[in-house]
């Protein structure tokens, strides 16, 4: 999307977080040239830090493409908040509700449109006390499955220095070294024209959330944990966030 078309709301909210985000952080970016220019696409970050988000909407702002978040719904509740988001064509979802089915069609509806859709599969931050990813959930692997549209890992890291989930504290006092890392589109085709079974879902989102979290390996410059000793413990995490 050429960023001359992008409207009064959206050139405000950007106008409004750019320049603090520019100076807030010391940004390591990674992976770029994997972003589609053009055609909808799917989006799967690892999430540790409520910060996070800003740096993937910043990330893809700078690929010259727009992000459209799926979030809770009970954000939009939110004074002001929930207006800008309204407004900058952001996604709310109220899961297991009829209102889920309805962000599913809007999510679909997006990506025919050549949108950026932007999922978070762990649905929440993390529970893990080092931050990796846990199990996800299989919303971002049903819409791939019923749209065709490529799924790109991403991995975040520093956000938390900002916010950090452990502690609940928030630091804003200091510029913050962040670093972002997008991969090449998971290879789905495997699943391909396959019915959404519960099956299926599970294996489309492992794939996905263990290319998110080696990705995540190569930020940290550690060794990632078996992201599946995660799953089992934590029981019921596999319905759809959309």
């Amino acid at each position: 999307m050429a960023r001359r078309r992008l409207g009064f709301w959206r050139r405000l909210a950007v106008l409004l977080l750019l320049p603090a985000m520019t100076v807030w952080t010391k940004r390591s970016w990674r992976g770029m040239e994997n972003l589609p220019a053009a055609g909808g696409f799917i989006i799967t970050p690892n999430h540790m830090s409520q910060f996070d988000p800003l740096l993937v909407a910043h990330y893809i702002y700078a690929s010259g493409r727009w992000p459209r978040f799926l979030a809770k719904a009970s954000i939009w509740k939110v004074p002001f908040v929930g207006f800008m988001l309204r407004k900058t064509l952001q996604i709310p979802v109220e899961r297991g509700s009829v209102e889920a089915v309805k962000s599913l069609d809007t999510l679909i509806e997006a990506l025919h449109q050549g949108g950026v859709v932007v999922i978070y599969p762990e649905g929440t931050t993390t529970r893990e006390p080092d931050l990796w990813p846990m199990r996800g959930k299989t919303g971002a692997a049903r819409l791939a499955l019923v749209t065709g549209a490529p799924v790109l890992p991403m991995a975040t890291w520093g956000a938390q220095q900002v916010h950090d989930v452990r502690t609940k504290k928030i630091s804003l006092g200091r510029r913050v070294q962040v670093s972002v890392a997008v991969g090449k589109p998971v290879d789905l085709s495997r699943w391909q024209g396959q019915a959404p079974s519960r099956a299926a879902l599970e294996q489309m989102t492992e794939a996905i959330q263990l290319a998110t979290r080696d990705l995540l390996a190569e930020l940290r410059d550690e060794s990632p944990p078996p992201i599946y000793q995660v799953a089992a413990r934590t029981q019921g995490t596999t319905e759809p966030t959309a």
